[in-house]
């Protein structure tokens, strides 16, 4: 019996290539775009799945301030901590980035940007597989390194690197541990130390956001009785301690400095998902784009299972008197519908491998748009793609199956094919459908490509266009600030060198350094700390709206007077705020110029307060200078940073790698997700209106060709064609108009939903609704007046002969 339908199967295919054609490929794009939407969804949530202790491991998060804005590092200082939490089985304080820099050994010096640092317990929280040494001893001590199997193999080739000595960060460091990186994980270093140790014992008493902090708990359950006690432990420890200070009371110290920080706990299974500020150095994905991606692929899938009943339902008519044959030589319904279901199955293998082959081909690509590394293998992966099989096997091959297996065999037999309507208003109703799905991604990629292109041309506030950001690396026992001094002077004489200057900050990282700002009784606002030197806000082309620019002119610009951004500024609620004294981290400082608001982080966010001030001012400051700045000429750019560099590695810094960026290009990285998404939005489109045409072309093909006796009578009492096209397009547009009415209200409520994830937005207009319908309205025409041309010029003797 197989063999038989098989055989009938094949035939079959010979005589209907076209149709096939259509019928595999339309389900193996469905398939392949539900592929590559798993491969993606399966990476993001694998990461940490791995950790056996995974489910009592939580990282603390601190409100900064209404609820909306969560810093990943905690207030807790470590010895209060472990006095008073007696629900935490282990803690671990860790730097929430890594640090880029090279470690050498014996000569060799190599580069790597995965390098991080935590107290020793980190190898409990992330029980990595050891394959030289152990967890308990890998960082022991002060001394100590650990490093990945890739990261000895880079050093030490086929060398056992146990024991070995390496330079890091300018001081000594013993391998005593060489673990394997093989799940994905939130922090997969190259090497690890316990390098923090340092700075926590100088900020034992310390209550400011600058660690992150993990907890494994004793019992899950525990979880909201620890925040509880954290949110006790800052206002016993911390804000009653500084009322006492102050000779206020708590109440009068809130009223003054507002509401104590509040905690919450996040589970480590939750990190990677989490929208906002991320807690581990690997970062997070984007929860909201990953589920409209696999919303979409499924969406996308069910189009090509509509277009597949479609074309399978209008191929039937051509095979209907096969079936009345069938019946009456005593197959039974049954039979009928599992042989069709047989085929449906065949047409789904192959569709599925074509599908696979469609994804290993595209793969990299795809990689490109969401800039990962995802490849075809799991188990996982396969038991979804044989649940996708079954699934589509089911949804697209039951109901063909039925509609073929209730043919009237003496209906059929005698040349008078029933016209019966069963099914007329679901296939209609899947043909809307497309309509309505085509509708929202046309009006979706229209709207994606305006609001990309919107943070492209937008001013941000500075001019980054001829700025390079030099990486500028500590030395150990050497300022930083008299170092960028001395290389300021020697950089200044190189042709083509305009200005230089630095900061704390560099635009377009995610560096940021956060404060209460005081003024009056007014609440505490928190604000951004931007240390800067001389020049720097000019070499950015920053405007200053009112007073002046801190100078070298005026001592007081190092000591204690301050510039403050439109933002922070209105937070005065002052009609004039020049000359205002305002106070920050227990100091008064004087307003003395209004900078104009730029944009620090990317569109997406608001432009938050900002205090600037001399990098002398305040001491930290000039320990973070990371970047120095330097304005070039565009005049024979290229020499000019190629005399930069060789200036930096002969009289700078041998040992680390000369890196620079341009200031507009690093600021760009920061929507360049989006450009991808859009890209990736236009391409689901494309892939949607290449279905629709399918599927419009099958119920065109379907109906025309049911009437086909009734085109012929026509012609023979007279009907001119284009009355006959008329009549025969007509219901097309109505089924067009009604899809882009129902694909409209989707579309306007998802997108702006989307659009409110960025601060700086467009509003959706009307272009993109327009340029949906008139889009629709010219494929439905193109494709239902060729087909209704085509059957027009039927013979009419061959439809007329048995009436």
């Amino acid at each position: 019996m197989l063999k038989n339908w098989t055989n009938i199967f094949i035939y079959h295919i010979k005589n209907n290539k076209f149709f096939t054609a259509l019928n595999v490929l339309g389900l193996s794009i469905g398939i392949a775009g539900l592929i590559f939407a798993i491969l993606y969804w399966n990476e993001e949530h694998s990461y940490d799945q791995w950790n056996p202790q995974k489910d009592k491991i939580y990282t603390i998060m601190s409100d900064l301030g209404g609820g909306n804005v969560w810093a990943v590092t905690s207030t807790i200082p470590a010895p209060i901590l472990k006095a008073t939490t007696s629900y935490v089985d282990d803690y671990c304080f860790i730097r929430t980035n890594y640090s880029k820099e090279t470690i050498q050994y014996k000569g060799k010096i190599e580069l790597f940007d995965k390098i991080f640092t935590a107290q020793s317990s980190f190898f409990s929280f992330f029980p990595f597989e050891f394959v030289r040494g152990d967890a308990k001893s890998a960082i022991h001590d002060r001394n100590s390194i650990a490093i990945s199997e890739e990261t000895a193999s880079r050093l030490f080739k086929d060398e056992n690197p146990m024991g070995k000595q390496v330079r890091y960060a300018e001081q000594i460091f013993v391998v005593r541990g060489v673990y394997r990186l093989s799940e994905k994980s939130s922090a997969m270093p190259s090497a690890v130390t316990t390098v923090i140790e340092d700075d926590l014992e100088k900020d034992r008493e310390s209550w400011g956001l600058s660690y992150g902090l993990m907890l494994k708990l004793k019992k899950q359950s525990d979880s909201t009785a620890v925040v509880k006690k954290l949110n006790e432990i800052f206002v016993q420890e911390n804000y009653k301690k500084q009322a006492k200070s102050e000779g206020l009371s708590l109440e009068a110290f809130i009223k003054r400095y507002g509401e104590p920080l509040k905690m919450r706990l996040l589970p480590l299974t939750a990190a990677r998902l989490h929208q906002g500020n991320t807690p581990f150095p690997e970062g997070n994905s984007n929860l909201i784009f990953l589920q409209i991606l696999m919303g979409l692929s499924i969406l996308i899938l069910l189009l090509s299972i509509a277009n597949y009943i479609n074309l399978a339902t209008a191929n039937a008519i051509k095979r209907a008197k096969e079936v009345g044959v069938r019946k009456v030589v005593g197959a039974t319904k049954l039979q009928i519908i599992i042989q069709f279901v047989f085929e449906t199955i065949l047409i789904t293998l192959f569709s599925v491998l074509l599908a696979l082959v469609i994804v290993e081909l595209s793969l990299p690509f795809y990689n490109s748009l969401l800039n990962k590394n995802l490849i075809i293998i799991g188990t996982q992966f396969y038991l979804q793609l044989v649940l996708i099989f079954v699934l589509v096997v089911f949804v697209s091959g039951v109901f063909p199956a039925i509609y073929i297996s209730n043919f009237e065999p003496l209906k059929v037999l005698k040349g008078n094919f029933s016209r019966s309507k069963s099914g007329v208003w679901f296939r209609n109703a899947m043909l809307v459908l497309q309509f309505a799905i085509a509708t929202f991604f046309i009006i979706g990629s229209f709207i994606v490509y305006q609001q990309v292109n919107f943070m492209a041309a937008k001013d941000l506030g500075f001019n980054g266009s001829q700025v390079i950001d030099i990486s500028f690396k500590a030395k150990k026992g050497r300022g930083q600030f008299e170092r960028y001094k001395t290389i300021q002077q020697e950089l200044q004489k190189i042709n083509g060198v305009e200005t230089v200057s630095t900061a704390s900050f560099s635009i377009g990282s995610m560096e940021n350094s956060w404060s209460g700002l005081h003024y009056k009784t007014n609440p505490e606002v928190i604000t951004q700390q931007m240390g800067i030197d001389f020049g720097m806000l000019d070499l950015l082309g920053i405007q200053i709206l009112k007073g002046r620019d801190l100078t070298d002119k005026f001592a007081s610009d190092t000591i204690s007077n301050v510039l403050l951004n439109e933002t922070a500024a209105k937070t005065l609620q002052e009609k004039d705020p020049l000359d205002k004294i305002v106070n920050l981290s227990e100091g008064n400082y004087k307003v003395v110029g209004i900078v104009k608001d730029f944009n620090y982080f990317g569109l997406e966010n608001k432009i938050g307060p900002m205090i600037f001030f001399h990098l002398k001012t305040e001491k930290w400051a000039q320990k973070d200078i990371h970047t120095i700045a330097v304005k070039i000429s565009p005049k024979e750019m290229p020499q000019t940073i190629d005399a930069i560099g060789k200036f930096w590695k002969t009289k700078v810094d041998s040992e680390y790698p000369f890196e620079y960026t341009f200031v507009d290009k690093n600021f760009a990285r920061s929507y360049k997700k989006y450009q991808n998404q859009s890209q990736l939005f236009s391409l689901l489109n494309a892939i949607v209106i290449l279905i629709a045409v399918f599927g419009l072309f099958a119920l065109a093909s379907f109906s025309m060709e049911r009437r086909l006796r009734e085109i012929a009578i026509r012609k023979t009492l007279g009907a001119e064609t284009n009355v006959l096209l008329k009549n025969l397009s007509k219901q097309y547009v109505v089924f067009c108009l009604i899809g882009f009415m129902i694909g409209i209200i989707p579309a306007y409520l998802l997108l702006q939903k989307w659009l409110e994830d960025f601060a700086f937005r467009i509003d959706i207009p009307l272009l993109p609704f327009f340029v949906a319908l008139v889009s629709l309205l010219f494929l439905t025409l193109t494709i239902v007046l060729a087909k209704a041309y085509q059957v027009t010029k039927i013979d009419i003797l061959k439809y007329l002969k048995y009436e």
